[in-house]
């Protein structure tokens, strides 16, 4: 072989077998699974014709067998028009287990996203450590841990499962900013086969590692119909961010409506006159942000408070908000997980946070001391306060007791503070105060009268202690302002607060409430 066109024919036929190194029965398999290749994966997340594979001729020197690719496909591309680096495991080649070539191309792809300071994504379908290789396939979970490190906070980094991923196929995706799965994905440490044989335990993929039940958990961030949408969802996420922590997220459509709309005037008549009537959360958020967009992540995990992403005056802010339709609002263990997870992303990345408040406080009773409500509680205060991006607080309803103080308090760092007039701050509510404080006069109150005082007592108590006047005065809130006007003051605000800046004092790290 050596002329040049005889070199190129074999150039021709490797590239050939590179792109199904399994051959027709790899992908027949493939095919009655229902499957796309990892290939077909990478071209649903990109811009169409930006795919740049590197490695395609990569595999085991030591195996003259060995199949090219060696289970994961590794390259840059587009989306949107930015740059992304990505891989994705190809099932058919070792089940896209990890090998010591796996390893090397999947580092060597890592070192490629910090170099050129762009998002990582990774597409996972993978049996986790490859057995026949022993502990070299250990060593090379070691170095893609150690690598993952430096880039985390770095770039954006989105994890998205899409099969059944086990063992160190696991540990890689939780250790991004993001996870997104398909409804029909499985995760788990140790498989259901693997998990009876070793301790005699008897369970279902679903129950062990169903996509519903592992983002209840907290291990997923958004569950997706199907792969076509989970890299919609991906691609529109990305959107928010800057490719690295040394850019400003992209602006898109500045100046949009600068007057009040009758979208606006709407948010004067959506708080109900009823403390105890509630609203949909979602039906504020969509009339004060641009465009009625907003980009929810979390759901999946708890509804009670809502993230996600939104813009002003076309630029991207993290919106924290409660939802009065579960659980009246109130704060829980896996709100507090959720809420530190999400503040963590948006400072890392230069986003604004505007937290919209209408919670009760935090969920009482015995189950939430057990999940740890004091500890989970304590990491979305802290990461609120560690938060060094502008903070705009809205409060809608309701901030009673500590979830007014987590919820984005004036004493807690937040820069500029707005209050509906329908808002209600204080320790407590109005019901839960008069038991508490006026207990011994109901109880002298003869049975017949007793209900017409207690409700009297009520009444005083919204008029005069759960408003917003109080806190007005002593200037714990900004300004009072009317629904209506919301949307063109967090424009305002957020342009006030565009060039802040927050210089702390040197040390190695903070100690985070775990």
């Amino acid at each position: 072989m050596n002329s040049t066109a005889e070199k190129l024919a074999d150039l021709r036929k490797k590239l050939e077998i590179a792109q199904e190194p399994a051959g027709e029965a790899g992908a027949a398999k493939r095919a009655r699974k229902g499957l796309p290749s990892a290939r077909d994966r990478i071209e649903m997340l990109l811009d169409p014709g930006t795919f740049v594979e590197i490695g395609a001729l990569v595999r085991n020197p030591t195996d003259p067998d060995a199949l090219y690719g060696d289970g994961v496909v590794t390259g840059r591309g587009l989306v949107d028009g930015r740059p992304v680096a990505v891989f994705s495991h190809d099932q058919t080649v070792y089940g896209g287990t990890i090998g010591e070539m796996f390893g090397r191309k999947v580092a060597a792809i890592m070192d490629l996203a910090g170099k050129m300071g762009c998002p990582l994504i990774g597409i996972n379908d993978s049996g986790g450590a490859r057995v026949q290789e022993a502990v070299t396939s250990l060593r090379w979970y070691g170095e893609l841990a150690t690598m993952m490190e430096p880039l985390s906070g770095a770039v954006p980094m989105v994890s998205l499962i899409l099969g059944n991923c086990a063992a160190g196929a696991v540990y890689q995706p939780i250790c991004t900013d993001v996870v997104v799965a398909t409804k029909s994905a499985h995760m788990f440490v140790t498989g259901p086969k693997i998990l009876e044989d070793a301790i005699g335990e008897k369970v279902d993929m679903e129950e062990l590692g169903g996509a519903y039940n592992q983002a209840a958990y907290g291990n997923i961030h958004h569950i997706a119909e199907d792969e076509a949408a989970a890299f919609a969802w991906v691609r529109n996420y990305l959107s928010y961010l800057p490719s690295s922590f040394s850019e400003l997220p992209p602006v898109v459509n500045p100046g949009l409506e600068p007057a009040v709309t009758e979208s606006d005037l709407t948010l004067n008549a959506l708080v109900p006159d009823s403390d105890n009537a509630v609203y949909d959360m979602h039906d504020v958020l969509l009339r004060i942000f641009d465009d009625g967009e907003f980009h929810e992540i979390g759901s999946a995990a708890t509804t009670n408070l809502i993230t996600g992403f939104a813009r002003v005056d076309g630029r991207p802010v993290g919106v924290v908000a409660n939802q009065p339709t579960v659980l009246a609002g109130a704060l829980d263990a896996k709100a507090g997980d959720k809420a530190a997870h999400f503040i963590h992303i948006c400072n890392a990345f230069e986003i604004p946070l505007v937290l919209v408040v209408d919670t009760p406080g935090f969920l009482p009773g015995v189950e939430q001391e057990k999940q740890g409500v004091i500890k989970r509680g304590g990491r979305f205060l802290f990461a609120y306060v560690e938060a060094t991006v502008p903070k705009v607080t809205v409060v809608v309803r309701k901030a009673y007791g500590g979830g007014w103080a987590v919820m984005g308090a004036k004493a807690l760092g937040c820069d500029v503070y707005l209050a509906w007039p329908t808002a209600r701050i204080a320790v407590m509510g109005a019901e839960s105060a008069v038991g508490l404080t006026q207990r011994k006069v109901l109880d002298a109150t003869p049975e017949d009268q007793r209900a017409a005082l207690r409700q009297q007592m009520i009444d005083f108590y919204n008029a005069t202690v759960a408003t917003p006047w109080v806190a007005a005065e002593r200037g714990y809130i900004d300004a009072v302002i009317e629904p209506s006007a919301t949307r063109l003051e967090l424009r305002r605000a957020l342009q006030l607060l565009r060039d802040k800046k927050v210089i702390r004092y040197p040390r190695k790290h903070h100690l985070l409430p775990l």
